[in-house]
């Protein structure tokens, strides 16, 4: 395919301890990953996102406030939003959603907050982010309730294959990572077995859940290529196939020109 490069769509390389953003991006490229999309999670990453897509040339951004941060969601950061994300690098509204698994007392809260970020990302014609932990039937329904339009990518997606059937018929992506090649990721092993490989893109959701060999260590974007072998695995298809496929799917679902 004429793509034959690895996209990380969803990469937290403003937090990573061992070493810097700019080394990651030079050893993601030797690993032939070289479109790296960064999400916010914090009030505070909306600046450190900002400076690294106008810092590096194929470095992108998503804006957005986790719902486990949900409280600290507010009229002003939506406003900066709106305003930051006039940057043509602004490439997604993320990381947004439910989150019920480490703490239920706020639901009421991240709903309202994941609402405000679909409607944003519907009124900046932008695609959104999904965090869904635990929370699926919820996350769907609000898509279904409120989504006008906007692309929905559900990252790191832990879902069963049923599940993924449901949000399928409603033309949702799979952010697809690491948990892949863990040895005991059946149901996930499954799920991907019923999505069809254009409804897949690739992630690390680095610096965490890093792929089998170096599970246990800090990730990062050079690691996604075992992504792309486990599934090309599952799908019975080239690794070529998978790195050519998620990548147009990268650039198509977020507007991005190479």
């Amino acid at each position: 395919m004429a793509n034959d490069f690895i996209t990380d769509t969803h990469s937290h390389i403003n937090m990573l301890q061992g070493k810097t953003a700019k080394q990651a991006i030079i050893d993601a490229y030797k690993n032939n990953v070289k479109i790296i999309i960064v999400p916010c999670a914090y009030p505070s990453d909306l600046d450190e996102v900002m400076s690294l897509i106008q810092s590096y040339e194929n470095v992108y951004g998503m804006l957005g406030i986790h719902p486990s941060e949900a409280k600290d969601f507010n009229d002003n950061i939506a406003e900066k939003i709106k305003s930051l994300a006039k940057n043509e690098k602004v490439v997604a509204i993320g990381e947004t959603g439910l989150d019920y698994y480490w703490d239920k007392s706020f639901v009421e809260i991240q709903k309202d907050v994941f609402i405000k970020h679909i409607k944003l990302a519907n009124e900046l014609n932008l695609p959104i982010d999904i965090h869904d932990r635990e929370a699926h039937k919820d996350t769907l329904d609000l898509l279904k309730k409120y989504n006008r339009g906007s692309n929905a990518v559900l990252h790191c997606y832990s879902g069963s294959a049923e599940f993924a059937k449901e949000c399928l018929k409603e033309g949702l992506y799979f952010g697809i990572g690491g948990v892949l090649t863990f040895k005991n990721a059946k149901k996930l092993k499954e799920a991907v077995g019923v999505i069809p490989m254009d409804r897949i893109i690739l992630e690390t959701d680095a610096p965490y859940l890093t792929p089998v060999p170096f599970r246990g260590e800090e990730n990062e974007p050079a690691y996604l290529k075992y992504v792309a072998e486990e599934l090309a695995k599952i799908k019975n298809i080239s690794v070529d196939e998978v790195i050519g496929q998620t990548t147009s799917n990268a650039l198509k679902i977020f507007k991005i020109r190479q």
